[in-house]
């Protein structure tokens, strides 16, 4: 039996992180109540945070605290999140991806490091087959330009083989001065970079999100149809509350402020 096709929504403005989160949560809850009935879907959400620094499930606040104060003291939000890794950035100009799919659906079920190199190869071959981008080999998790530019992360939670939070991959240059602030993912002697400072000509943001659909597809052999908002019952709803609130957000800093 063919497996269903997975739902995806692209958002148009950029999200405040803590309400996606809690989006992410709340599809978590729907997909355990309606995989008693074999009901469950499974989604890509694609988007643009604000101005977001987020730690690791592993990290504690001592560890974390006097960064937090200082990240937001240039204007960024911080949130302590659920996925592993450590300390990194999300905001304009950087696609996050959120699959929140049913990793049982597989026959034999995908394992998280299976489904890990997925979201990698995903990544890989999106700079290879859109930009000519060959990725550096890295001993590490994430994408990397050459050994010491990194362009893409990966950050995932499994539970109930159902998966959430997901890849962060920059595209314009707008990221690249947060980044600057940060030792990101624990890595010393690793900077930030992007799809645009690579080629140096400008991307639509909008263009890559649809050929990572694309890709997303191929990769995990599922068709990939569009979410009609308005037709996917408490999904849709919460979806469209959350674009809504994007746009009463108002505006957002395009770069880090000086510090006091």
């Amino acid at each position: 039996m063919p497996l269903p096709p997975v739902l995806y929504h692209a958002f148009t403005r950029p999200l405040p992180y803590a309400q996606t989160w809690n989006l992410q949560e709340r599809i978590h809850q729907i997909q355990l109540r309606l995989r008693q009935s074999s009901a469950q879907p499974d989604v890509l959400l694609l988007l643009q945070h604000r101005p977001t620094y987020t730690s690791g499930r592993r990290q504690t606040e001592p560890s974390i605290q006097d960064e937090r104060i200082r990240l937001q003291s240039i204007g960024a939000d911080f949130i302590t999140a659920t996925r592993g890794g450590q300390l990194t950035y999300h905001g304009p100009g950087q696609i996050v991806g959120y699959p929140l799919i049913d990793l049982s659906r597989y026959t034999p079920t995908m394992g998280a490091r299976e489904y890990v190199c997925r979201i990698q190869q995903l990544l890989q071959s999106h700079l290879l087959e859109s930009h000519g981008i060959t990725h550096s080999p890295s001993e590490h998790t994430g994408v990397f330009l050459d050994p010491v530019t990194k362009i893409a992360s990966i950050g995932v939670q499994v539970r109930h083989r159902l998966t959430s939070h997901g890849f962060a991959i920059n595209i314009t240059r707008e990221p690249i001065s947060w980044f600057d602030k940060i030792v990101a993912c624990g890595l010393d002697n690793v900077t930030a970079g992007s799809i645009e400072t690579k080629l140096q000509k400008p991307l639509s943001v909008d263009e890559e999100m649809l050929g990572l659909v694309s890709r997303f597809g191929k990769l995990f052999k599922r068709d990939m149809v569009p979410m009609e908002l308005d037709k996917e019952g408490e999904i849709g709803q919460a979806l469209l509350a959350l674009e809504k609130e994007s746009e009463s957000a108002g505006t957002w800093l395009r770069a880090p402020k000086a510090a006091e």
